[in-house]
């Protein structure tokens, strides 16, 4: 499984920018994608996630009602889209699969693939 993210840069605070993953080696429609984050000095923190299976999708708490994630064209590709971005939302931005787990309202307990991390970073 290879998961590729693009999309990341530098946006002012307020502005809007919109990440990329595409995914390759997922057995088609069983799976989660979603994306994690990690900021420098803080913890690790799921953002969002959605299931292949009935498109189910699960937002942390500091992006609800700011942050969108939606298919492409097909299911291997999956996007964030992040509006009316704050300084806090500066960060690494992981694509995360799981094979394993079920996007819930909870999100998921754990990811088994990562991909390399794409760097947002918002100005004040």
């Amino acid at each position: 499984v290879q998961l590729v993210e693009s999309g990341g840069g530098l946006v002012e605070t307020g502005g809007s920018l919109r990440l990329s993953c595409v995914a390759s080696g997922l057995q088609p429609y069983d799976y989660t994608i979603g994306w994690f984050r990690q900021a420098p000095g803080k913890e690790r923190e799921e953002v969002s996630c959605i299931a292949s299976t009935d498109d189910n999708t699960y937002y942390g708490d500091s992006v609800k009602g700011r942050f969108t994630i939606s298919y492409g064209d097909t299911k291997n590709t999956v996007f964030l889209q992040m509006n009316t971005v704050t300084p806090e939302d500066t960060a690494v931005y992981y694509c995360v699969a799981s094979t394993r787990y079920y996007c819930s309202q909870y999100g998921v307990p754990e990811y088994e693939y990562w991909g390399q991390g794409t760097q947002v970073t918002v100005s004040s």
